[in-house]
């Protein structure tokens, strides 16, 4: 190849990578500045200085330094991590690679015993190393300097990927011969590849020995859109950590290339011929006032009666905390909820031939959804006087970058209704009283290669919380010989639709497992109570019904007891109550789960892909609280083998009666695609709701005032037409 042909190979390949992470593109900066460590990039020296250059319109995060006993790490705490690590003498010698690093919280307990102008509890820093293909798990204290907890072993599975892990994957394969010449073979040019890192999951194979990922390719040629243009049946399988290519498959050299024509979605690239639609006059909701929240020392958001903190994070993607509400006749702020996180992600796809079997994505333990997380659009991903966090994560070898503009929090105002009321003529009385419904939304947007994930936190002033997933962006798809319905056999299974010429959307699902640490008034005697509705019949003659509803109430005495799959004709309400606080009128005090629009996997439970995901075999889980059971799918997801899962955590039976307990909840979707997710899928969204239940003496929300015209601005509108 010649040299020219190859350097635009190598500037494609970091492209593809830097987009695929959402990392700043070095290609971006001139040649002095591609290997400068002033702006993160994985093939740094870890010797020069380091100086983090700060994106557009970014905060300035050097004068970062904690107030809150939760708060991220900062830039100075991770470099002192970074040079502790370092100087563990058994890493000088071998080196290591650092997957994950992020602040050790402290005990519940202590964080719940703290205020405000108290001396912070020591900062320490959890750590996960690989060295020579040994996982260490560190405890690093920052303030004395010292690893206080080290741990090493054999787990099931690895850490998170590395975005040198990823690198390393999509340009190993050029090393082949034999994979560039199946390239070229297909009609693609190399300069036009685009190849994506694809984890193996775990099928009793070789994936027990070695740490590989697989690898397949697209052609960019005449499109950014490079998803709509599978090279389809090749795959090629790596080991890792020696970057050798195992085994190429490529099995699908009959099944041309789908063309490029009307894959891409970029307005500014959307054919002149083709009619761009305009149906809307621009529209904006102004607060002239400015907003009604306030964050408190970069991570304490108040709003309205509400108090929580909030805080990135490179796997969970997005933490609640210490969520508070007040109450309305004492003034006093009552705890609901001590901590709300996106747990796991699974992404099963229903094709069981060699290219695509695999494809049953986690994407939080493999991926990390923090470290997906794009910078959200102002104005379009988030509106006018929303405001925007950054996320400070943590390269392989220890460097801090900054993830910009990764959160947004922003009120919401659609036209909705708190309550109302409006009392017909013919009472006599001339009654309409009605409350505008004014929400807080905390928003993140992960781009997972072609899948993005828009999650939303929103808070409600009568005390609701909504968390609330979308799913957007372009279809994983397969090419296909047919380009019309008309071509296939009838006993032939496409294992999805036909959205266009040679393009097969797969069918496949999404479940996204929420933990929520709830803590009713407080983190003990906290209890989860099933009430079931259920078909009484009257006795003859006692009325001229035969039938009525009747809740019955069961308290989960253990973790069996609250393994909860969803039935539409066996209706329930799932609450949390703190047995020892009752309310005025002696009912306990709670909140309950209010089940959305969601799905259940239909996977056999001994298929590797559930066994590993067997945290979705029910929509809800009810567990004792351990802070070493936060992630659904276990610490270590990559390859594991499904002997660390909530499932296993919960199948011990431990007592959750009157005590500090957690609740999982798992949001799903069946995706069977359609032309109309063709070139890039309109947002479909699910949610579910954490809602009082005799939480509050009467409606929290009865003393807000109505909306009045001398409240409001008047924006002078342009003349109609």
């Amino acid at each position: 190849m010649e040299g020219k042909n190859l350097f635009f190979l190598v500037s494609i390949i970091l492209l593809l990578i830097f987009t695929f992470l959402n990392l700043p593109s070095p290609l971006s900066h001139t040649t002095d500045q591609l290997f400068d460590c002033t702006t993160y990039s994985p093939w740094c020296s870890s010797k020069k200085p380091f100086f983090l250059r700060q994106p557009e319109n970014s905060k300035n995060h050097y004068a970062d330094f904690p107030n809150h006993p939760l708060d991220p790490l900062t830039i100075g705490e991770i470099q002192k991590v970074k040079k502790i690590v370092n100087s563990i003498a058994e890493f000088r010698i071998k080196g290591c690679v650092l997957h994950s690093v992020v602040l050790e919280e402290p005990e519940k307990e202590v964080v719940l015993n703290w205020r405000k102008g108290h001396r912070l509890p020591p900062r320490k820093a959890a750590v996960v190393a690989r060295a020579l293909g040994v996982v260490h798990v560190l405890s690093v204290d920052i303030e004395t300097g010292r690893v206080t907890r080290r741990e090493t072993g054999s787990y099931s599975g690895y850490p998170i990927l590395t975005i040198e892990d990823m690198v390393t994957a999509i340009s190993a394969p050029f090393a082949s011969s034999d994979f560039n010449r199946s390239i070229i073979q297909r009609g693609v040019d190399l300069a036009d590849l685009a190849c994506l890192p694809i984890s193996t999951g775990w099928y009793e194979k070789m994936e027990e020995k070695q740490r590989v990922i697989k690898v397949q390719c697209y052609t960019l040629k005449d499109t950014i859109n490079f998803y709509m243009r599978p090279i389809e049946g090749l795959t090629v399988l790596l080991d890792l950590d020696t970057q050798q290519v195992i085994e190429i498959i490529d099995e699908g050299k009959s099944i041309p290339i789908p063309k490029a024509a009307n894959t891409d979605y970029r307005f500014s690239r959307i054919k002149k011929n083709t009619q761009k639609i305009n149906l809307l006059k621009p529209i904006s909701i102004e607060q002239p006032n400015g907003p009604s929240f306030t964050i408190e020392n970069n991570h304490l958001v108040k709003w309205a009666n509400w108090e929580f903190h909030l805080k990135p994070d490179p796997r969970a993607g997005v933490i609640i905390s210490q969520a508070m509400v007040q109450d309305p006749d004492t003034g006093k702020m009552r705890n609901v909820m001590y901590k709300g996180f996106t747990s796991e992600l699974f992404v099963p796809y229903m094709d069981p031939t060699d290219a695509w079997y695999f494809k049953t994505y986690m994407d939080a333990g493999e991926y990390g959804f923090g470290l997906q997380a794009m910078p959200l659009d102002p104005l379009n991903d988030c509106p006018r006087n929303a405001y925007y966090m950054d996320g400070v994560f943590v390269a392989a070898d220890g460097t801090p970058y900054v993830r910009s503009n990764m959160i947004c929090v922003f009120e919401r105002y659609a036209g909705d209704i708190g309550w109302r009321h409006a009392e017909c003529p013919i009472t006599g009385l001339s009654i309409r009283e009605v409350r505008p419904k004014v929400t807080l939304v905390v928003r993140m947007a992960a781009s997972v290669a072609n899948y993005d994930y828009i999650v939303d936190w929103e808070f409600q002033n009568d005390g609701l919380i909504r968390p609330k997933v979308g799913l957007s962006g372009i279809l994983m798809v397969k090419g296909s010989p047919y380009v019309n319905m008309n071509q296939v056999n009838q006993n032939e299974y496409l294992y999805g639709t036909l959205l266009s010429e040679n393009i097969i959307g797969v069918i496949h699902d999404h479940y996204v497992t929420f933990h929520l640490d709830m803590d009713i008034d407080g983190p003990s005697n906290n209890s989860f109570v099933k009430v079931n509705l259920q078909k009484e019949m009257t006795s003859s003659g006692e009325s001229p019904r035969r039938s009525y509803l009747k809740a019955v109430r069961n308290v989960a005495k253990t973790e069996k007891d609250a393994q909860i799959k969803l039935k539409l004709y066996d209706p329930s309400e799932f609450h949390v109550i703190n047995s020892n606080k009752k309310s005025r009128v002696g009912n306990p005090v709670g909140y309950k789960v209010v089940p959305g629009g969601t799905a259940a996997s239909l996977l056999d439970h001994d298929d590797p892909p559930q066994k590993r995901a067997a945290f979705t075999n029910n929509q809800i889980w009810v567990t004792p609280y351990n802070e070493s059971e936060q992630w659904a799918a276990g610490l270590f997801v990559y390859q594991s083998q499904g002997d660390d899962t909530l499932a296993i955590w919960s199948d011990r039976d431990r007592a959750i009666e009157n005590k500090d307990i957690v609740l999982w909840y798992t949001l799903g979707f069946h995706h069977i695609p359609c032309q109309e997710d063709f070139p890039i899928m309109p947002t479909v969204s699910s949610s579910f709701e954490i809602k009082p239940v005799n939480f509050f003496e009467s409606n929290p929300i009865l003393n807000i005032p109505p909306n009045s015209p001398k409240d409001l601005p008047i924006c002078k509108a342009a003349a109609s037409a």
